[in-house]
């Protein structure tokens, strides 16, 4: 008992020993971040401690939330805490289960820290205890020795056990106290020490045909562990000669892919003996299980067999004991070492430590995303491993250390043309053929902000009617954006445009559809454009902008409208004019120009293709009007019969659906002269109702007496300064037209359908408003004139049939007629 609790004080000092130095151990390795290494003893119990991880690390507590500080998932023997961060013993440790007769035990594994994402090799030692004792392969041995064997023969007694390594393993053998036998201890070659029995003193099989004795193995622990077997020895006749093998140890090589049933090697041993003390049979001597399983001897030819397939991985090479036995029952050993040979066997294992997943598309170039650790158990040039990575992706692969790689990115990663990507970790070794493996590797990539909104057209136009309802649909706009969620949920609104057109359009911010905010009048506006704006839901946000032209269609809801002959009625206030009228000379051939109704229309195309129409005459056969032109001329020459006055009405139509039409009236006097056409205006005058077109023409008589007076004197000026030459101040004077280059139109018509260019002569006193569209420079003043020097003046000139005559041009005939008088003329 007192032994016991001894051997238990021992122990814990020698724990205690080897914790302080494992404790030192990671002292030391702090410097050296990137590999810590810890030694503890075997058969630790659970949890352990093995060492201040985290603060090795250069971890404090405070961070290991945050650092997520964690083992590979490859561990088996260990934990981590994740409040301290110490490293303990999760499971049993036994050095001889985990890493068998190794002299060395170890465990590697990764300690990972997130944020940012590193990885740390540990390596932890286990050491050996003294907990294994030696054992025999068997608990007695029996040996059959002639009598006359010799003082100093050797027999071979096999070999112990000792599972511990080191100082703790087998050191040597005692044998029982006699007379007859002593126990050596020999070494092979790869360190085994195995027991020989020696015969000190001749044996005498009548004194003693058999002796007992107790062979102990002894390890050198503190304390030491021992293991006993029985010797029995059985002492026979004389058989005066031992085989003899040809060779004392043999070598053989032997591929690890060999079938079982493959042969060895043949071993031979000879005998000078004669008849059955000579007759050999061959066997292997006490050897593990675990070999006599692997191997086979013929016991007549000393043929050795393979059973069952070998692992380079598992045993590199095996030493057998092999024994010739004569019929007389003397042995001789010899060694036999077969070397396994490595063959490329085991493919490339892959394990993957961590995957970030997903990335980011904005990762800058050189970012890990993945840690893999590879291995392969085959050595040298078999055991030598290169990765890839197979499949289209902007990933690369680089080695790190202790077998691990890391997969970066590449380059810029892109989720709108690729929102994942798969590619394959390829492993493979340097052998002959080599061997891979496979492992897939999914990396998905998380969205950000980097595409504007792009729109289906960068400019768009509509078409849509005039008096449309306030509402209305104009178009609809749709862009898209290529991100995903909030960064790819468009809204739209309006961002300007030109002068004026923001208040006639809406835009719907999720629909992006566009509506009319007012009635349109294609008078007023015809065309305009707006910009409109499409901005994604991102931080910062994304825009852009499109540009959308509305055209306004034209509708036929404008009539024509009469500007020559002007109507009749004068302004609020003011004493009403007469209608218009034209003298035609009864001597008018036909085709003779009366007069040209002008019109305009405020619509566009069609809606403005005005048309006319003679639809009342006197004399339906006399006046024709052209149906474009508007031009009134006779149809026929004016006879004797016709009468002095005519009143003609033209209807003025466009070309709409439905037709808008306009009314003007033209009065027509004919007559030779002014002077013939006066009494027919007196009697119209006098034959008018209204007071006030009688009042007019008393106006209108003074007028022209007043300008005949101005001529007369003109003219006797004239007379009396001819014989000097006429100055040049009067040359004004002389016969010519009074024209204006262009007709009195209202000014708000300059968009209208005025086909022609007019000069417009007046009488003095009838002076019409200047235009302001239909001539593009302002004409000269109209002189007024007195009746006298009016009716005195040569006549604007005979209209021609063409009525082509312009204004400003000399008279055609020098003998025409002195008292006519032009009231309109025009050229086209």
């Amino acid at each position: 008992m007192a032994g016991r609790q001894r051997q238990r004080a021992s122990g814990r000092r020698a724990g205690g020993r080897v914790l302080l130095a494992a404790l030192l151990l990671g002292l030391c390795c702090r410097a050296a971040p990137e590999r810590l290494r810890y030694a503890i003893p075997e058969e630790l119990g659970r949890g352990s401690l093995v060492g201040p991880l985290a603060r090795d690390l250069g971890l404090s507590p405070a961070e290991l939330p945050a650092r997520k500080l964690r083992l590979s998932a490859e561990k088996r023997y260990f934990g981590v805490s994740g409040d301290s961060g110490n490293l303990y013993v999760s499971e049993r440790l036994d050095r001889e289960e985990m890493c068998g007769e190794a002299p060395s035990c170890s465990v590697s594994f990764e300690a990972l820290v997130q944020n940012p994402l590193n990885v740390f090799h540990v390596h932890i030692d286990i050491q050996d205890v003294n907990d294994n004792s030696p054992r025999f392969l068997q608990d007695s041995f029996e040996l059959e020795i002639n009598e006359l064997t010799s003082p100093g023969a050797r027999f071979a007694l096999g070999i112990a056990e000792d599972a511990d390594v080191g100082s703790n393993a087998l050191q040597g053998y005692e044998l029982e106290a006699n007379r007859y036998f002593a126990v050596e201890v020999k070494e092979k070659q790869d360190g085994s020490k195995f027991a020989e029995l020696v015969l000190r003193r001749a044996l005498d099989r009548e004194s003693e045909q058999s002796l007992r004795l107790v062979l102990t193995a002894v390890d050198g622990g503190d304390p030491p562990r021992s293991g006993t077997a029985q010797l029995c020895i059985n002492v026979t006749d004389a058989n005066d000669n031992p085989p003899v093998f040809a060779q004392d140890r043999y070598r053989v090589s032997l591929r690890e892919d060999a079938p079982p049933g493959s042969t060895l090697l043949n071993v031979s041993a000879s005998d000078a003996d004669a008849g059955f003390n000579a007759r050999i049979t061959y066997g292997f001597g006490k050897m593990p299980a675990k070999m006599l399983q692997k191997f086979v001897v013929d016991a007549e030819s000393g043929t050795i067999t393979l059973q069952e397939a070998l692992d380079f991985e598992d045993t590199r090479g095996y030493t057998l004991l092999v024994e010739a036995r004569d019929g007389g029952g003397l042995v001789a050993h010899c060694e036999v070492e077969v070397e396994v040979l490595d063959v490329n066997d085991n493919a490339p294992e892959i394990t993957v430590l961590s995957v970030s997943s997903p990335v980011s598309e904005d990762a800058p170039p050189g970012t890990v995303v993945a840690l893999v650790k590879v291995q392969d158990p085959d050595s040298g040039q078999n055991g030598q491993v290169w990765c890839e990575l197979s499949g289209e992706a902007p990933l690369s692969i680089a080695a790190t250390s202790g077998g691990s790689y890391k997969v970066v990115t590449a380059s810029a990663l892109d989720r709108e043309q690729a929102p994942e990507h798969r590619v394959t970790v390829v492993a493979r070794d340097r052998g002959s053929p080599a061997l891979s493996s496979r492992a897939a590797l999914v990396l998905e990539v998380s969205d950000v902000n980097d595409n504007a909104p792009v729109f289906e057209e960068a400019a768009y136009s509509a078409y849509v009617a005039e008096n449309n309802a306030a509402g209305a649909p104009v178009l609809r706009v749709h862009a898209r954006d290529a991100d995903a969620g909030a960064n790819g949920r468009v809204s739209y609104w309006l961002a300007g445009g030109s002068a004026g057109a923001a208040p006639y359009v809406s835009v719907e911010a999720r629909s992006g559809a566009v509506y009319a905010q007012r009635s349109f009048d294609y008078e007023q506006c015809r065309e305009f454009a707006v910009a409109v704006r499409a901005q994604d839901g991102g931080a910062p946000a994304r825009s852009s902008t499109a540009t959308v032209r509305v055209f306004v269609l034209d509708r036929n809801d404008n009539a024509p409208r009469v500007l020559w002959p002007a109507a009749g009625a004068g302004a609020a206030g003011e004493v009403p004019m007469p209608a218009s009228f034209e003298v035609v000379p009864r001597s008018a051939e036909a085709g003779y120009l009366v007069a040209k109704v002008v019109a305009v229309d405020a619509d566009a195309g069609r809606n403005a293709w005005l048309s006319y129409e003679l639809v009342q005459a006197a004399e339906p056969a006399l006046f024709r009007v052209g149906l474009h032109s508007g031009e009134v001329r006779t149809a026929r020459a004016v006879s004797e019969r016709d009468a002095a006055k005519q009143r003609l009405v033209a209807v003025v139509k466009d070309h709409g659906q439905p037709a808008l039409s306009a009314t003007a009236t033209l009065h027509v006097v004919l007559a030779e002269s002014l002077q013939e056409a006066l009494p027919e205006l007196s009697e119209r005058a006098a034959g008018a109702d209204s007071p006030a077109e009688l009042q007019f023409y008393l106006v209108l008589a003074l007028a022209l007496l007043s300008a005949l007076f101005l001529l007369s004197v003109a003219l006797a000026v004239l007379a009396r300064l001819r014989r000097a030459g006429p100055p040049a101040v009067l040359r004004c004077l002389g016969a010519q037209r009074f024209s204006v280059a262009g007709a009195a139109f209202p000014a708000d018509f300059c968009e209208g359908t005025l086909p022609y260019s007019y000069n417009l002569c007046v009488a003095p006193g009838r002076a019409l408003p200047e235009p302001a569209c239909l001539t593009p420079t302002p004409p000269p003043p109209l002189p007024s004139l007195p009746a006298e020097e009016l009716l005195g003046a040569e006549p604007c000139g005979e209209r021609s049939p063409s009525g082509s005559a312009g204004a400003g041009e000399p008279p055609a005939h020098s003998d025409a007629p002195q008292n006519e008088i032009c009231w309109f003329c025009m050229t086209e």
